[in-house]
């Protein structure tokens, strides 16, 4: 099994390969006392992110929104919200990250907008205004109930009724989040030029948020019963095959459309969220050919609730190189954190040594969420202080997003953990505050310099960087694959994701290069134990 990259050295592009570290603002730092993080906080760390040894930041939203999804429903793309700062202190940001070296990439949400938006309070008007099928609109059945049967993906129907128009409008998410017409091309015309507005304020790419619920049927049918069911059901969303709502073929053309216009800026990285059970397919579609996206990354591993060898494999073995470049992330504002996820019985300060150590190893970009690099684990937030719309609704049959999104722990002795002199926005976890910078910063064995020491691994090894992947054959729940380069530059990677202890061993021409979880860390061992795993190099 051989997934080799034989197309023209493209190594000198900034992002292939990079490490890439998500913010989620509001949880970073915050200065002004309120209980919120802020870009000026953003800006306090970027040195110690720069310390980190990675190639950049994504920022989540920090546009003026109502905040009803936080962020995600914009109400102005080009503006930041008052309670993130300026865009003076967004420029001083870009700036200062450029002079330590690190890329800046944003969300851009392009399915939806919040209904505060100017274009949306124009489109409610009337039927006739300019801006009319800037949204999806649709008339109701005879009996006056929503056009079809599409289901949001926070709970109920995906259709709220608006009597100015006496039409329903589509809304994936929540109902203050209207999905934007994206078959107009006067839409789309419009999103470009708030890419544009973007780029030539500097950025260097674009995470591309939801982006395969941006288009829909436009012949509007119900969306079949869901054939196979990939993990319980806790929604009405869940029953169905998206097969009508979203995933559309014809997004491919607004895609190359964008890239058309970030190719007229330098070094610019577009990646695209896919969400849902086919995500694969639509992560090469949305890559395909040097006319589309450079990158793309599902829910694969950030919803996975066990790590397994055949999980890695098979997902790796999927993404060929003539499907484009991928990107990995295990956790994100999205979900619940890895380790909490897969620890099970592995002491948790085993298991995310273990888990960094797999991310770094694979081919494509890793995305490593703050806190990450902390070690920290999903936060315990109670009933009353939750805040995410899609956990308030679905508790207590879903770990939801706020125990992923609680504030980062800076300094273990001051209040907050140091993030901020006020009450938080979301409690900071008893259980973070030995995890804090201050605890780990200056202590060589602490998971934070483990991270620094893998990612200073990876982009010194032209292999681990960039470099093709191989499998080995080995048993069941062993994964191994060697990464290398034409010029020799060989990696074997060898992890154990069980929970038993597994006998395998690699041939005596390796020598490891730096292990977790292992007694002997020189030369392969014959059994490795749960959560183990290798990095070597030839002997």
């Amino acid at each position: 099994m051989d997934i080799s990259d034989t197309s023209v050295d493209k190594t000198d592009i900034w992002w292939r390969g990079a490490v890439i570290y998500q913010i989620y603002p509001r949880s970073y730092l915050d200065t002004t006392g309120d209980g919120i993080g802020d870009l000026r906080g953003c800006i306090e760390k970027l040195d110690y992110i720069a310390s980190l040894g990675v190639d950049g930041i994504w920022l989540s939203p920090f546009f003026t929104s109502p905040m009803d999804d936080f962020g995600y429903d914009v109400a102005d793309y080009r503006d930041v919200d008052p309670m993130f700062g300026t865009l003076a202190d967004f420029d001083e940001l870009v700036e200062k990250a450029h002079g330590l070296g690190l890329k800046i990439i944003i969300d851009q949400v392009y399915s939806h907008t919040s209904d505060q938006h100017d274009w949306f309070r124009e489109s409610r008007q009337s039927r006739e205004n300019d801006k009319a099928d800037w949204y999806v609109w649709a008339d109701p059945r005879p009996d006056g109930s929503p056009p079809n049967n599409w289901q949001s993906v926070f709970g109920g129907a995906s259709w709220e009724w608006d009597a100015r128009r006496r039409q329903y409008y589509l809304h994936n998410f929540l109902k203050s989040q209207p999905d934007l017409n994206l078959h107009n091309p006067v839409v789309q015309d419009a999103l470009l030029d708030v890419a544009r507005f973007w780029l030539d304020r500097g950025v260097d790419g674009f995470r591309l948020d939801a982006l395969n619920f941006g288009m829909h049927d436009q012949q509007l049918r119900d969306n079949p019963p869901a054939r196979v069911f990939h993990r319980p059901p806790t929604r009405p969303f869940d029953f169905q095959d998206h097969v009508f709502s979203k995933s559309r073929p014809e997004i491919t053309g607004f895609l190359e459309r964008i890239r058309e216009l970030t190719d007229l800026y330098d070094g610019i990285f577009t990646v695209a969220e896919i969400a849902g059970d086919e995500s694969l397919a639509e992560m090469k579609m949305y890559t395909e050919g040097a006319a589309r996206l450079n990158s793309a990354y599902s829910f694969e591993y950030l919803y996975a609730k066990t790590l397994s060898a055949d999980l890695v494999r098979t997902k790796t073995i999927e993404w060929r190189e003539s499907d484009g470049w991928p990107s990995w992330a295990f956790s994100n504002h999205d979900a619940p954190r890895a380790v909490s996820r897969w620890a099970g019985t592995v002491p948790v300060e085993n298991y995310t040594r273990f888990a960094m150590l797999l991310l770094m190893s694979l081919r494509g970009n890793a995305f490593l969420y703050q806190g990450e690099e902390l070690g920290l684990v999903q936060a315990d937030v109670p009933f009353e202080r939750l805040q995410d719309p899609e956990a308030i609704i679905n508790w207590p049959e879903t770990l939801g997003r706020d125990g992923a999104r609680t504030p980062v722990p800076w300094d273990s002795a001051k209040l907050h953990a140091g993030f901020s002199t006020a009450e938080p926005w979301l409690p900071v976890d008893p259980a973070h505050i030995p995890c804090a910078v201050n605890e780990q910063d200056t202590d060589q064995d602490s998971m934070l310099n483990f991270t620094r020491q893998l990612i200073a691994r990876r982009k010194s090894s032209p292999a681990l960087h960039h470099g093709s992947i191989r499998f080995l054959e080995t048993p069941s729940d062993i994964v191994a694959f060697i990464r290398s380069t034409d010029k020799g530059d060989d990696r074997l990677c060898v992890f154990n994701p069980s929970s038993s202890m597994v006998e395998w061993q690699a041939a005596p021409s390796w020598s490891i290069d730096i292990a977790v979880n292992i007694v002997n860390d020189i030369s392969p061992p014959e059994k490795l134990p749960p959560a183990a795993g290798y990095i070597a190099r030839r002997s």
